[in-house]
């Protein structure tokens, strides 16, 4: 809970701020105190009267307030705070913080502060992907800051894609948890994603189009809401989350070793790709043609079923064990005998046929299958759905 909380809230310029005046309403509505400051470019978007109001308490703005700084009110107003959130976080204000430079109140603030603190971006999406963008990120995580989102969809520009900041309930879902108080507070929960490689020989690999972008934003939406999550990942085409433990693998078999080892776990979500099948005869040295135009003989073994064999442990099987169901045809009656025949209490089942993008894509279509019955969901974003199913998973285990 937030109640009795002090929070510092920085509002950073950006089309986003709108935002921010719910986020202030909410957090007063469960008790906290909000300590708003803005930035210069905040003022474009957001008048300083509407925060105060909503907030209860002048906004800061001016490093340079002489009554202030005469008891060094930007070194008090960080450090009386219980957390720091920077709701929008723009590339810029991220930038000063990987730097390290302190240039304005916001980001004087942030470099003085010994607070927790949690980011919430907003920017364009060719501004989130820029690499300059992605390693100010890096270097941030990497010094502890959270981060919530930011989310794909249509943006005030025009364009499509990451970088639009997340929603109001996904930032206070954030703040709980930065604040020891998420929902999912002390569970554990092992999540599997991407593919497995499954070799031929030294060089060559059986394998499938996951990119893994769904079981990563399960995760990373697991770990917002308060959950130790450990994060077993074949070779993704998407880079890990951060805030988890990561433990990577290649193959099936290197996956469910992985798996049990990470047990007892309050719950397992296996969304992985994981092949059905391994080379029982891959070659130790890399296959060489021969001049006779056959093809080399591959001789195939079943891989391990990880999903059945986490659901049907006798001692320490999770209280929720969740599988992924990627169907090309009839998916709610295929994922429904799926559910029946591994064991495992939920099944996410969508259709990943060429025609719908989904596999590797950015959005996806699911229909939640459970004991009872199917429930279809909307055409969202893989950031939407992980959210939709984390609070669905912490509703289960509360």
């Amino acid at each position: 809970m937030v109640s009795g909380k002090r929070i510092l809230l920085i509002v950073a310029g950006g089309i986003a701020a709108y935002k921010t005046l719910d986020l202030i309403r909410r957090l007063r509505e469960r008790g906290a105190a909000v300590t708003p400051v803005m930035t210069q470019a905040a003022e474009r978007f957001v008048t300083p009267l509407s925060v105060s109001a909503l907030a209860g308490e002048a906004v800061h703005r001016d490093l340079f307030d002489l009554t202030r700084e005469a008891e060094m009110g930007h070194i008090q107003l960080s450090r009386s705070a219980d957390l720091v959130v920077v709701a929008p976080a723009t590339a810029n204000l991220m930038a000063k913080m990987a730097g390290g430079l302190a240039d304005d109140l916001a980001s004087t603030l942030l470099l003085a502060t010994d607070t927790p603190v949690l980011l919430a971006p907003a920017m364009n999406v060719r501004m989130w992907t820029h690499p300059a963008t992605r390693r100010n990120l890096g270097v941030l995580q990497s010094d502890g800051i959270r981060v919530v989102g930011p989310n794909e969809g249509d943006m005030a520009c025009g364009e499509y894609g990451p970088g639009r900041m997340a929603e109001v309930p996904e930032i206070l879902s954030a703040i709980e948890a930065a604040l020891g108080a998420g929902p999912l507070a002390g569970r554990r929960i092992v999540v599997t994603s991407g593919p497995t490689h499954e070799p031929i020989d030294p060089v060559r690999y059986i394998a499938n189009r996951s990119s893994g972008a769904q079981g990563t934003a399960l995760a990373r939406a697991l770990a917002t809401l308060g959950a130790e999550v450990v994060f077993v990942t074949g070779p993704a085409a998407v880079p890990p989350p951060q805030g988890v433990e990561i433990v990577r693998v290649e193959t099936a078999r290197e996956m469910l070793a992985a798996v049990e080892a990470a047990l007892p776990a309050d719950a397992a979500v296996c969304a992985a790709a994981v092949a059905d099948w391994h080379v029982a005869n891959a070659a130790d040295q890399k296959m060489k043609k021969d001049g006779s135009g056959r093809a080399p003989v591959l001789d195939f073994a079943e891989n391990p079923d990880i999903l059945a064999r986490i659901a049907r442990r006798a001692e320490d099987r999770p209280r929720l064990v969740v599988g992924f169901a990627a169907e090309t045809h009839d998916v709610v009656a295929h994922a429904e005998a799926k559910r029946a025949r591994k064991g495992c209490d939920w099944i996410v089942a969508n259709d990943v046929s060429p025609a719908t993008g989904i596999m590797g894509g950015a959005e996806n279509e699911v229909t939640l299958i459970t004991g009872s019955g199917a429930e279809a969901w909307p055409r969202l974003s893989k950031d939407e759905v992980a959210q939709r199913l984390a609070r669905r998973i912490a509703e289960a285990l509360a």
